[in-house]
């Protein structure tokens, strides 16, 4: 028996659980998979039956991962194919597996799974939204607005009845009863995860900064253009942009949306309550 000559890779995993989607990634690097257990702490779940499975390999930058390259979401002949200038990978849906090579950066593997769960979510009637979200009384609301418009500002400010889902990514899922708003890993200026939990959307708030604080009505044209502007979506593929087109005016029609207009401080949250009539 040879000993001592040749080194054994153990193939390791974490579970990674999002809006009640599990992705499996594996990896032979322990350093990496102890990043991955740190990095996505709150939504880990060992014991969830993944969706899909990602075999990561951490390389150095090649030919084939430039640095400089823009990302590219395209479905060719079933295959999804994702790269961009710290990753490249594919992923077959049809069996639920995938390939991911790129730079040991973290925010490489962050990047495919937000993809990952766009594509997911598009084809399940929900929204990937930049906008911040929080809990309140049992309901969700979503902070949108373009970047500076406020979203880390007010979850900043939030009093401590409320609880962060996100301060830059919204997981929206549509079910039986509507549409709801799911905690995220994917931290934005805070540098924090939000809480690993979900809540019916009430409100969809369109961020403006002002000398007050007040709520407008919006009209539905409005707030479906300002809410296409936000979406985040990556592929060119006609049938899933029409169906996040679809979900968009769906979102529109079931949830109260409408203009914030504040001042950067903890009195906003004075006139962010639940909808009336609506149960906690």
């Amino acid at each position: 028996m040879l000993r001592g000559k040749f080194k054994i890779q153990t193939k390791h995993s974490v579970v990674v659980e999002i809006g009640g989607i599990a992705i499996e990634v594996c990896s032979t690097d322990d350093a990496f998979c102890a990043m991955l257990s740190a990095r996505y702490a709150g939504f880990l779940n060992p014991d969830a039956q993944p969706t899909c499975r990602f075999d990561v390999h951490l390389v150095a930058p090649t030919d084939e991962i430039d640095a400089d390259h823009d990302l590219q979401v395209s479905f060719d002949e079933g295959i999804w194919n994702l790269r961009r200038g710290d990753f490249l990978a594919t992923w077959d849906p049809a069996v639920g597996r995938g390939v991911v090579r790129q730079s040991p950066s973290p925010y490489a593997i962050d990047s495919v799974l937000r993809i990952v769960h766009s594509l997911i979510l598009a084809s399940t009637g929900g929204l990937l939204v930049h906008a911040a979200s929080a809990v309140r009384e049992g309901r969700a609301f979503l902070f949108a607005g373009v970047s500076g418009a406020g979203k880390t500002t007010i979850s900043r400010c939030a009093p401590s009845d409320v609880t962060l889902l996100t301060d830059e990514i919204s997981y929206v899922r549509h079910c039986q009863d509507g549409f709801v708003a799911c905690g995220t890993p994917f931290a934005g200026e805070l540098a924090r995860a939000g809480e690993n939990l979900a809540a019916p959307v009430d409100t969809l708030f369109f961020l403006e900064k002002g000398s007050e604080n007040r709520i407008d009505d919006v009209s539905s044209a409005d707030a479906l253009r300002r809410l296409m502007r936000n979406v985040l979506f990556f592929a060119h593929d006609q049938y899933l942009v029409d169906q996040v087109f679809r979900s968009a005016c769906r979102f529109i029609q079931e949830v109260r949306v409408q203009r914030l207009l504040f001042r950067p401080d903890s009195r906003v949250w004075e006139i962010i309550r639940p909808s009336a009539g609506v149960a906690a």
